[in-house]
Order: C-alpha cells, then sequence, then structure tokens
C-alpha cells in the first residue's frame, strides 16, 4: 500500500524538486509531528551511533523511492551501491533530511512499509528510540538524543576508568616483580660478597705462595746470569776465530770476482772483434753485390734490353690471364693440394665455419674445436693458419693453441671480415692464399685480391679427414 505523499499529483503535474531544502512544487507540505520548540533539535551535533543508523536506513530507503520523490541533491547518490551510499552520501543524506521534511516523510513511510522495527520510540535500545524520535519528529527526540550522548559519554568515561584501573593493576603488578627483584638482587649481593671474601683469601694465600716462587726464580735468574756472561767469554774467541776465516774468505772471493771480471772483459773484446769482422765481411759482400748489379746494368744498356715485366708466356697468342683474380676451390682434393704447396697460407673465417660445422655447440666450445681440428690439418699439410673471430661479447679466449695456428680477435668495432681482407691485402704477390668462408661478399673480395676461396663446408669435409 502506497502512502499519501507517494500519489500521483493531481492536474497532470509531475513531482518536481528544487534546491536543497525546497519541497516538491504544486505540493502540500506533508503533515508530521512538529518539534518541540522548547527543545530544538541540532542535526549537526547528533551522536554518531544516532547519526550513523538515520544515515543506513536513509540510504536503503533512497534506492527504493521512485526518482520522483528524490532531491535533486541525492540523485547522484541514489546511483550508488548500497553500502557505498550510506558511507560517500552521508554528509547529503543527513543534510536533506534535517532541510526537508518532505523527502523525510518519504523515508519514513519507506520504513513504515519496509522496517516498521525501526519506527519504535519507545525501543529499549535508545539508540534505536532516538532515531524513531528523530525520523518521525516527535517533540521528545532532542531529549532521546540528549540520553544517547549522555550514555555515550557514560560508556566512554567508564571505558577510561576501566582503562585506568587495569593500568594500575598493571603498574602494582610491576611494582610487585620490581620488589620481587630487588628482593632477589639484595640476597645475590650477599652471597657474592661472602664469595668474594673467600676468594680474596684465596688470592692472598696464593700471593705469598707467588712470593716465594719468585724469591726461587729470582736466584735461578742469577745462577744463569753468571753462568752466561762465561759463555759468552767462550763464545768469544770462538767468534774471532770465524771472523779471521771470514776475512780470508772474502779477500779469496774479491780475488775470483776480479779473475772473472777480467775474463768477461776479454770475452767482450772478442765479440767486437768477431762483430767487426763480419760486419767488414758483410760490406765486402755489399760492394760485390752492387758490382754485379752495376756490371748487370751496364751489359743491359749495352745490348738496349728493358725489363717490361712481361715473360715468354706472356706473349703467347689465344688465351689471356685473369688480371690477378683468385678463383674458387671447390673439392678437398684441390684444397689439400694447394695448403701442401711451399709457403701457404690458410685464412679461416672463424664463425663462418663453426657455426656451419657445430651450430649445437656453445661459441667457446665451436672455437676450441675448429682450433683443434686446424692444428691438425697445419700439422698435416704444413701450411700457416691464420683463424679470425669476431672479438664483439668474447668474454674467455684460449689462453695456448697449437703449432703453426695463430688465432686473432677483431677490436671493439671492428668485424672479423675486414680483419681478413687485411690480412689478404697484407700478403705479397705470387704466395700461395686460401681463405675458407661463404661470406659471398668476402669471397669477392679476397678473389679480386688474388687469393683461393674454400666453401666453409668443403674445409669441414678436409678436417672431417684429419
Amino acid at each position: 500500500m502506497r502512502s499519501a505523499h507517494h500519489e500521483q499529483p493531481q492536474n497532470g503535474q509531475s513531482r518536481a524538486w528544487d534546491d536543497v531544502g525546497a519541497e516538491p512544487s504544486g505540493a502540500e507540505s506533508a503533515p508530521g509531528p512538529a518539534p518541540d520548540p522548547a527543545h530544538p533539535l541540532d542535526w549537526d551535533t547528533l551522536p554518531n551511533a544516532v547519526r550513523e543508523r538515520i544515515v543506513r536506513l536513509a540510504a536503503q530507503a533512497l534506492g527504493s523511492l521512485e526518482s520522483g520523490d528524490i532531491p535533486r541533491q541525492l540523485r547522484p547518490v541514489a546511483r550508488f551501491a548500497p553500502a557505498k551510499r550510506a558511507k560517500a552520501g552521508a554528509a547529503a543524506l543527513i543534510g536533506t533530511l534535517s532541510e526537508s521534511a518532505r523527502f523525510r516523510a518519504a523515508v519514513v513511510e519507506w520504513l513504515r512499509e519496509n522496517r516498521p522495527d525501526t519506527l519504535d520510540p519507545n525501543d529499549d535500545d535508545p539508540v534505536a528510540a532516538a532515531v524513531a524520535a528523530v525520523l518521525l519528529g516527535e517533540a521528545e527526540a532532542s531529549t532521546r538524543v540528549k540520553l544517547v550522548a549522555r550514555n555515550a559519554a557514560d560508556n566512554e568515561l567508564r571505558a577510561e576508568r576501566d582503562t585506568a584501573v587495569a593500568r594500575a593493576q598493571r603498574l602494582e603488578a610491576e611494582l610487585q616483580q620490581v620488589r620481587d627483584e630487588l628482593t632477589e638482587a639484595q640476597q645475590a649481593a650477599r652471597l657474592a660478597r661472602s664469595e668474594r671474601s673467600a676468594e680474596v683469601d684465596k688470592l692472598k694465600s696464593r700471593l705469598r705462595e707467588q712470593g716465594t716462587q719468585l724469591r726461587q726464580a729470582r736466584d735461578a735468574a742469577e745462577q744463569a746470569r753468571h753462568d752466561a756472561n762465561r759463555d759468552v767469554d767462550t763464545h768469544a774467541g770462538q767468534l774471532e776465530e770465524f771472523r779471521t776465516a771470514l776475512q780470508r774468505e772474502r779477500s779469496r772471493v774479491a780475488t775470483e770476482r776480479a779473475r772473472a771480471e777480467r775474463a768477461e772483459a776479454e770475452a767482450a773484446k772478442a765479440r767486437e772483434s768477431a762483430r767487426e769482422a763480419r760486419e767488414a765481411d758483410e760490406a765486402r759482400v755489399a760492394l760485390l753485390l752492387d758490382t754485379l748489379d752495376g756490371a748487370a746494368d751496364g751489359i743491359r744498356h749495352e745490348l738496349g734490353v728493358r725489363d717490361s715485366g712481361r715473360r715468354p708466356a706472356d706473349a703467347v697468342s689465344g688465351a689471356s690471364a685473369p688480371g690477378g683474380v683468385g678463383t674458387e676451390v671447390r673439392d678437398g682434393a684441390t684444397l689439400d693440394r694447394l695448403l701442401r704447396l711451399r709457403g701457404a697460407h690458410l685464412i679461416v673465417d672463424g664463425y663462418n665455419v663453426s657455426k656451419t660445422g657445430y651450430p649445437e655447440l656453445a661459441l667457446s666450445e665451436q672455437r676450441e674445436r675448429l682450433i683443434q681440428q686446424l692444428g691438425a690439418l697445419g700439422a698435416r699439410t704444413g701450411a700457416e693458419t691464420t683463424l679470425v673471430f669476431d672479438g664483439a661479447g668474447v668474454v674467455s679466449v684460449p689462453t695456448t693453441t697449437p703449432r703453426g695456428v695463430r688465432v686473432l680477435f677483431s677490436d671493439p668495432g671492428v668485424l672479423a671480415d675486414d680483419v681478413i681482407r687485411s690480412l689478404t691485402r697484407a700478403e705479397p704477390d705470387g704466395r700461395p692464399l686460401v681463405v675458407a668462408t661463404s661470406d659471398k661478399e668476402v669471397v669477392t673480395s679476397v678473389q679480386q685480391d688474388g687469393a683461393y676461396s674454400v666453401a666453409s663446408a668443403v674445409l669441414l669435409t678436409v678436417l672431417g679427414r684429419v
């Protein structure tokens, strides 16, 4: 059943709320008990227990009221969840209840229909009775509110009294404990005093015994000093004999040192004479070679022969040389023959070969395995081997390498490919030079410099036979 203030207004007018504290326009003020003018109710000074319960009840009612019955300032609060509505909208709910009799009457009507137990001014619980009186606007509301406030103050004083009593009891217990500890300390002090007296007597007796022992020790020390003086006189003669013998030995060593110095000087003179003779021989040989060169130049000048750098094979028609460009080695047998040539030099792109042959290993293990295999290959073919790795990120380098294998790491900011190109260009023309890599750019570069290139897979096949 709906109350009178929930009925639709006449003449087609809808209920609307104005500013805070205003009643709906076009409607009569809701009847309700008038507050006692002799004891006006101050909503701002409501005790916390009364205030919180009123807010909680108003929040519950606010969620069930029609939108036309909700004041404008409470409409945002009505959209909150019930728990948040009572917490975040507490000030707005109390302010609207105190200023708007219409909203208060709507809340009271909702409570009559849904929570009638909360509107009993004669409830045994003073807080519940005060809440009912305030919402119903009874004349005794201020009196009941004051009773709740007084009860709260009494409860606070009672709690403070209980706390003080408990603290006094705790202090008395601590005082008794201190007294017991003091009694125990006094007893311990008396016991320690008697023990110290006995200990002092023992120390006095021990001191007398030590005095006797000290006198005996002094007598023994005096006797030992006398014996030591006698021994010193005996050893002094022996020391003088040793000093005389040492002086003779020093003289002999000085003589031997002088003899050795003379021998060293004579050896130095002999070495200087040999050096001068060798320089004279070298000068004569150089003069002879210069004479031969001059004679050869004279003969070449007489015959009109000029060194054009060409050889008879260069004049053969029907064929042309590649102009210093190297070729690719495609099989292991050819590579083996090249490496056996006198003065052959094998340059290996380290990670290009190791990552092709055994990518499952860590980089350090790849390096170690490749170094050992190249050492065996160099021992078999006699070729000089230079192994180049990128130096970035390398934390451990091999401390020993097989004979004939040179291991290089590129400096920071330098690629191993650039180091390989520099090694290739540093070699003299005509030396058998083989570069092992599958990097196409490096292959093109080293072939232009006259080196042979061999793919990493081909080198690995040769290493597998070692």
